[in-house]
């Protein structure tokens, strides 16, 4: 599931999440090739990813949020950028290239989800 994060209590709606199950949130600007690019991986993922939730913040249009991310979970920020909450604390994060649907679901094997369908 892929929610909007454009204001501050969509944040803390999704850290409230992250309290029982690791949640994603990946950080977008529509003005950057690269952050398409990785956006896509993003997408593709999280299409397969079941119950998983998934924040989305544009870093040019909701930029208080993308700060407040940066600040609240203490990871710079970097355009694209992904990051893996559990208990309302990053525990991973990539940017730019590094972002792939490999990356994502190694990031997330600890916590038992999503499960690898590309095997």
């Amino acid at each position: 599931m892929v929610i909007q994060l454009r204001q501050d209590r969509d944040l803390e709606q999704l850290l409230e999440k992250s309290k029982t199950n690791p949640v994603l949130i990946f950080k977008h600007s529509t003005q950057c090739s690269i952050s398409g690019q990785a956006y896509d991986e993003f997408r593709e993922f999280a299409e397969s990813a079941g119950e998983l939730i998934c924040g989305v913040v544009s870093v040019i249009e909701d930029r208080a949020v993308s700060d407040s991310i940066a600040e609240r979970l203490s990871v710079r920020h970097e355009t694209p950028q992904v990051i893996v909450i559990k208990n309302g604390r990053a525990t991973w994060h990539a940017s730019h290239w590094s972002i792939t649907i490999d990356s994502l679901i190694a990031a997330l094997r600890p916590y038992g989800q999503p499960v690898d369908q590309r095997n």
